[in-house]
């Protein structure tokens, strides 16, 4: 038998190309990955060091060219000078946490300069810089909220009331309530205004609870509140606080949470992806004979472990929208099994009615993404690039995708 061309021989010889395509052996003996971006995209590294896990993008210095925020420093666009918009430091990404985990670029005041929203580590207060309008002035540190400590390990920069102005969506963890903080509305104010959406007490809502989604789950037209013990089904009035909790099973700990059809069916699913360890999920809407919605979780990728953030939107032109997420390197300081691997970043698209209805697409195996990822045309050639933050460093992806 000429076992070239037998079929375990192929599958064979299949599966060593492919790892020696993403894998070298490094001098101490130990794999590593060998360096890997799509042709999709081209990478700019802005620095290597590990201050913030948070991003966000704003015309800081008001040039017309969008800057990158990192956690208390920015990267001045096209050159990407450093600048610093308050004392801070680099930090040891196999011993410590950063003091910024999300982070949000808008003007808070509407004075036309954009400020930086920054959502510290889990449970203490956010706060925002006032632009300075000026590259040498002192950025004023604001609290929001009076100190509502933000929990849920994955706040949310959403529109609640559509007033056209991001709020932010979390937890609050004195309460254990599911609540959200609008931006200031009027020129000049500067007051986060605190709403409950749910009584006390509810999941969710810890600390280092992981998992929180915004999305129309049951298909009444009012956008709904998902983590991943249940739902909080919308009213009219997101302000009213008496959102009702209905329990369902939306799986493991994860990052946030999407709501889309991902099938198909006419019903909106979850997609989700474990914050501490391996897979990503879309969890399938079901409705059983008594009209009880629950969810059937589905396995869509092991390719990496601890993606701790996710972000919709459409890469590729095709006016659908594609799920974003990442590896958060050295999630919990290279403790757990896989935190140092390859730091991937990914993306997947969906053809409902079509099966497996995703398809996965590996854009770089060495940045990975922090607790936010921001998609954003940064080079305006109308087409979204992404920017994260980790503590593998900070890196810009240009879309050169063709429609």
């Amino acid at each position: 038998m000429n076992t070239k061309h037998h079929p375990t021989w192929r599958y064979l010889a299949g599966t060593i190309l492919l790892l020696g395509y993403f894998w070298t052996a490094s001098a101490y003996g130990q794999a590593k990955p060998a360096p890997f971006t799509s042709k999709d995209f081209k990478k700019t590294k802005l620095t290597g060091d590990f201050i913030s896990e948070g991003v966000a993008v704003a015309d800081l210095n008001k040039d017309g060219r969008l800057d990158i925020i990192a956690g208390y420093y920015w990267f001045e666009a096209p050159t990407w000078k450093r600048h610093e918009l308050a004392p801070s430091r680099t930090f040891e990404p196999r011993k410590e946490y950063s003091n910024s985990f999300l982070n949000l670029g808008m003007d808070v005041n509407q004075d036309g300069w954009d400020d930086v929203v920054i959502i510290d580590f889990p449970g203490k207060p956010a706060f925002w810089f006032e632009n300075p309008k000026s590259t040498s002035g002192t950025w004023k540190k604001h609290i929001i909220a009076d100190s509502v400590g933000v929990a849920n390990e994955s706040p949310a920069f959403v529109d609640i009331d559509g007033d056209g102005r991001l709020d932010i969506l979390c937890g609050d963890k004195d309460k254990k309530q599911i609540i959200w903080l609008k931006s200031p509305s009027k020129p000049g104010d500067t007051t986060w205004k605190r709403f409950a959406m749910s009584r006390e007490k509810v999941p969710g809502t810890e600390a280092f609870s992981h998992g929180i989604g915004y999305g129309d789950v049951n298909h009444d037209g009012i956008k709904d509140v998902v983590v991943r013990e249940g739902w909080f089904e919308g009213t009219s009035d997101p302000t009213a606080g008496n959102w009702v909790f209905h329990p369902a099973n939306l799986g493991e700990a994860c990052s946030h949470m999407q709501v889309l059809d991902v099938n198909g069916d006419g019903k909106n699913d979850v997609v989700s992806a474990s914050a501490h360890a391996l897979g990503v999920w879309w969890h399938e809407q079901v409705v059983d004979e008594q009209g009880t919605l629950n969810f059937v979780t589905h396995l869509m990728s092991t390719t990496t472990a601890q993606t701790h953030s996710s972000l919709m939107a459409d890469l590729n032109g095709d006016g659908r929208a594609e799920y974003i997420t990442g590896k958060r390197f050295l999630a919990h300081h290279g403790r757990d099994p896989g935190d140092a691997d390859a730091a991937m970043l990914l993306y997947f698209t969906f053809t409902p009615g079509k099966t497996p209805y995703w398809q996965e697409h590996v854009i770089d195996n060495d940045s990975g993404a922090g607790l936010n990822i921001v998609v954003q045309d940064i080079n305006n050639d109308r087409k979204p690039d992404i920017v994260v933050a980790n503590k593998n460093g900070v890196y810009l992806f240009e879309n050169r995708m063709k429609k």
